[in-house]
Formats: structure tokens, C-alpha cells, sequence
């Protein structure tokens, strides 16, 4: 029988090579990575584990997209430091600033793209690794025990670490530390309503399908939620009325937005449920919440 591995390293140098020409884009190349490594969380682990990710990928797509972005290293909620991702755009700001927190099997160059994306708009993206207290992203095993890693966390420490990314932003010189907000995937999507709940220093937050904190919470919610779910994702979109009901009962701004036929995950664009139409509206959404909310250019 053929070793699986002697078949994926050729597969993955081959793919490599040609991105490195310049002759994949982006989703090509990660479509390549996928199919030689046999899943999406695969095929980002691999790229975490051999750096590739925050030197190849991370240098090539900052080019393009006219932004400067890096590897950092911040102090966290404990003594341990949490790793993360910095992207910028060119000038000296200062600029608005978010905390873009990765889905359920840590950070990942879907999680880096988001954050360039952010930048190429204006915004100082910070993508912290909430992996660090375990090792890091890196250092997991494989996929599963990367997500093991996440679910065994203690929540209190993972919000811990978010503040502190919101400290480490509003103590930059290129951002304006009245301006930040949150944006989460998935299991960061519920850290970003949490840490809503945390943080005074936080003035907008946007949930990407993930799950509300518990309802007699709600009323310690610090700033406008927007929230964006898919129709087929029943186990999280079947609870929003519920949570807009306790969101209005308290007091707070709460608004969103369910994309019919979208499911859990919809604006991944590596992985297979992504929609590219719900993507597109959603991350319109995002950015127009974004900058009316923390009063960006003075956006209406």
C-alpha cells in the first residue's frame, strides 16, 4: 500500500512552487492544499505547522492587497503572551481598529485573509491566536486536536486574552482606541457577543453564526451586536428570535440578518459550505455596520 504522506508532499511542493510564481491565486493554491491533505482544516494546519502561512501566503497576499501585515506577539490576560496577526493599511492613521477572532480549530490563513481584508479598508486588524495558552495553532497534532484544544478551554480565559488584544490596539499609535470593534466566526462569533459583554474598550461587534451568551447576560452588552446567520444552520439561527427578544427586552441594540439556504460557515471561502452571494452581502453589512457604529470618515 501506498504511505498517504509520500503522496501529499509532492502534491504539496508542486502547489507551492506554483503559487510562489505567482501562478495560482490564492483559493487555487488552498484548493490544491485541500485536495492534496484530504480536508480544509488539514490543508490550514499544514500551513501553520510549516510557516508557511505567516511567511509565504502572508507576504504574497499583503502585497496584493497593498497592506503591511505581521506576526506579533502581545501580552495576554495571564502570564502566558498570546501570538497573533497584525495587518495594517499604509498610513500613519489613526485608524479604526478590530479583533477578528478565528472559528473552532484556531487560527488560520482564512482568519489572516479576513484580517487583510480589514486593512485594505481602512481598519488595523488584529487576528489573535487563542490557541497560545496550549502551544499555539502550530503545535496541534492534527485538526481534532486543535478543536479538542478549543473546546477544552476556559471561556473566561479566552475573553481574557481578547481584552487584553483590545488593550494591546488602543495602545497603538497608528489607532484610534475609541474605535474598535469585534468581528467572530463560528465558535469566535460567539467569543465576540461575549467579550460584548466583557468590555467597555469594545464599541461595535459582529457575530458570523455563532451562538449567544446566556440571555440574563445580555443586559451587560456594552455596544451595538450585529448578527449574520444562515437559514440552513438550525442548530445557532433557530435561537436569534429569542436572542433579539432578550436583546431588545434589555435595552440594546441588536439587528441581523438570516441568508436563506446559506448554512453554517457561509463566508469561509475555503471550506464547503461557503456562498459566495451571502459572503459578498454579508461582509457589505459588516463594513457599513462598522463604520456608521464606531462614526468611521463620520459615516452616517
Amino acid at each position: 500500500m501506498t504511505n498517504r504522506h509520500t503522496e501529499v508532499r509532492p502534491a504539496v511542493e508542486a502547489a507551492v512552487t506554483e503559487y510562489r510564481e505567482q501562478g495560482l491565486s490564492r483559493r487555487a493554491f488552498l484548493g490544491k492544499l485541500i485536495a492534496a491533505t484530504g480536508s480544509m482544516a488539514a490543508a490550514h494546519l499544514l500551513l501553520e505547522k510549516s510557516g508557511l502561512a505567516a511567511t509565504l501566503v502572508s507576504d504574497t497576499e499583503s502585497k496584493r492587497a497593498n497592506v503591511a501585515s505581521k506576526s506579533i506577539i502581545y501580552p495576554g490576560g495571564s502570564e502566558k503572551p498570546v501570538s497573533g496577526y497584525l495587518s495594517m493599511p499604509e498610513g500613519k492613521g489613526p485608524f479604526p481598529a478590530v479583533i477578528v477572532i478565528h472559528e473552532n480549530r484556531g487560527l488560520n490563513e482564512h482568519t489572516r485573509d479576513v484580517a487583510r481584508r480589514f486593512a485594505a479598508e481602512g481598519f488595523v486588524a488584529l487576528a489573535p491566536d487563542l490557541l497560545s495558552r496550549q502551544g499555539g495553532t502550530d503545535k496541534m497534532e492534527s485538526p481534532d486536536a486543535a478543536r479538542t484544544a478549543i473546546m477544552a478551554m476556559d471561556p473566561a480565559d479566552a475573553i481574557a486574552d481578547l481584552e487584553a488584544g483590545l488593550k494591546y490596539l488602543a495602545s497603538q499609535p497608528n489607532v484610534d482606541a475609541d474605535q474598535l470593534g469585534s468581528v467572530g466566526f463560528c465558535w469566535g462569533g460567539a467569543r465576540s457577543f461575549t467579550l460584548a459583554t466583557a468590555s467597555k474598550l469594545l464599541h461595535a461587534c459582529v457575530v458570523f453564526y455563532g451562538s449567544t451568551p446566556p440571555l440574563e447576560t445580555l443586559d451587560k452588552v456594552h455596544c451595538p451586536v450585529l448578527g449574520l446567520y444562515g437559514g440552513t444552520d438550525e442548530r445557532i439561527t433557530s435561537k436569534v428570535p429569542e436572542t433579539a427578544e432578550a436583546m431588545k427586552k434589555a435595552g440594546k441594540d441588536f439587528t441581523y440578518h438570516v441568508y436563506e439556504g446559506a448554512g453554517h460557515a457561509f463566508f469561509n471561502d475555503t471550506g464547503p459550505n461557503y456562498n459566495p452571494e451571502a459572503a459578498k452581502d454579508a461582509w457589505t453589512r459588516t463594513l457599513a455596520f462598522l463604520r456608521k457604529t464606531l462614526d468611521v470618515n463620520g459615516a452616517p
